[in-house]
Formats: C-alpha cells, sequence, structure tokens
C-alpha cells in the first residue's frame, strides 16, 4: 500500500530554471559577460560542481566560487571577491523563485488521499527551506528533507533510505515525483522506490518510465498502481 509521496523541489515544483536563467543574464551583463551562450555556460558549470557538492568533494560555498571565477573568467579571484560577487547573482536568482501553478493542486490531492507528502530535494537545506515558505508551499507537504542534512545527495540509495525514515514509509510503500531521469527516477527505482518522471519541456518522450509532462496528470489512484520495480537494485543510477 502507499504512504508517501516524495517530491523533487527544483523544476519539479518551483521554476528554478527560469528564475537561474534570468538571474545570470541580468548578473553576467553587469560583469561584461552578455553573449548568447552565458546560460548554457552558467547551466554547465552549475551541473558540474553541483554534482562535486553533492558528493561532499566540495561545500556550498567553494562550489559557488568555482562557478564564479569559471564564468567570469576570474581565477586569481580571492574567496571574499569570489563570494561578493555570486551575491550579485544570488539575490536575482532569489528574487524570480516562483511555484509551478500545477503544484499545490498536486500536493493538495495527494494529501487529501491520506498521503504523506514529502519534499526530496538535492541542495542546501536552509536555501531550500526558505525558497518552499517563498513559494507558498511549505503549509503544503508534511515534511523537507535536503541533502545537505543526509549522508548522501540523490542519486545515492542512502539519500532516499534517510529521507524514507523521516518520512515514516518504507521504499515500497514511496513513490518519487522528479524532472531528473538520473537522480529522481532512475535512483529512486534502484532504492526500491516507484517513481515518475515529470517531464516539463518534453525532453524525454521515449524514455521506458512512468512519465508525466504536467503534475495535473499526477492523481492518487494513479500513484496507487505504481509497482517498485525491485529489480532496478541492480542499476546504475548515473547511467
Amino acid at each position: 500500500m502507499l504512504r508517501a509521496v516524495l517530491f523533487d523541489l527544483d523544476d519539479t515544483l518551483v521554476d528554478q530554471r527560469t528564475a537561474a536563467a534570468a538571474a545570470v543574464r541580468a548578473w553576467g551583463a553587469e560583469h561584461g559577460v552578455d553573449d548568447d551562450g552565458a546560460v548554457q555556460r552558467w547551466v554547465a558549470l552549475c551541473d558540474v560542481h553541483h554534482e562535486r557538492y553533492q558528493r561532499r568533494e566540495l561545500t556550498l560555498h567553494e562550489q559557488r566560487r568555482v562557478r564564479v571565477r569559471e564564468f567570469l573568467d576570474r581565477p586569481s579571484a580571492d574567496d571574499d571577491e569570489a563570494d561578493a560577487l555570486f551575491a550579485g547573482y544570488l539575490h536575482r536568482y532569489e528574487a524570480g523563485w516562483t511555484r509551478y501553478d500545477d503544484a499545490v493542486p498536486a500536493l493538495r490531492r495527494v494529501r487529501a488521499a491520506g498521503l504523506r507528502t514529502a519534499v526530496l530535494t538535492n541542495g542546501d537545506a536552509e536555501q531550500q527551506r526558505t525558497k518552499v515558505e517563498r513559494t507558498g508551499l511549505a503549509g503544503e507537504v508534511d515534511v523537507v528533507v535536503a541533502s545537505s542534512e543526509l549522508s548522501a545527495g540523490k542519486p545515492d540509495p542512502r539519500a532516499y533510505a534517510e529521507a524514507l525514515a523521516r518520512v515514516g514509509a518504507a521504499a515500497h510503500e514511496a513513490v518519487m515525483v522528479g524532472d531528473s531521469l538520473v537522480n529522481d527516477v532512475r535512483g529512486a527505482l534502484a532504492a526500491g522506490l516507484g517513481a515518475v518522471l515529470v517531464d516539463r519541456l518534453g525532453e524525454h518522450p521515449h524514455v521506458d518510465v512512468v512519465r508525466v509532462t504536467t503534475l495535473d496528470e499526477l492523481d492518487p489512484e494513479r500513484l496507487e498502481q505504481l509497482q517498485p520495480r525491485t529489480g532496478g537494485a541492480a542499476v546504475d543510477p548515473r547511467t
């Protein structure tokens, strides 16, 4: 029996992609970086160094400094300068946080069905909880779990095990809903949960997992029918 649904936060419940793109365009232009590829380069740097942060190779602030130095081509910037530069991006990014219109209705349908509802997000707990509060999601979920509080981030199975312990559900009693095929779907399946891919931009039309393009397609009856793929334990979620 299904007892809990875990939702990713960024680009699942909150439109992080748009906030980051708008912030980096304005911030980059302020520092002379205003070419067409700026957003793509920033996203690529975030992907690389945020993964290093999740693997505990870098601290939160260290990965921010590395991104700033590489993006602005300032390899000699000391920590204080890099922190000050990143602050210019950060305040713009935070000002752009908005939730998707389908987020609250989906969360309410799940809770109305008597299911525990949680956010499981890769990131800093303080920042992610602030994001949940500012976007009006705090009252819609039972618990928020961030990877900075865990032994590892998604897709590591420890992230799922520790989050489920906080939610009060076993892996076979839970479903993960998120936009990352690697972190939220492959990782969840490998950890013994059910999983749903939120493919808002239609980037994975032929993937062999349960897929929705909007949270409006997510209903408790459909979630109840999802059987955790126990065979997924042999799958490397990074592939």
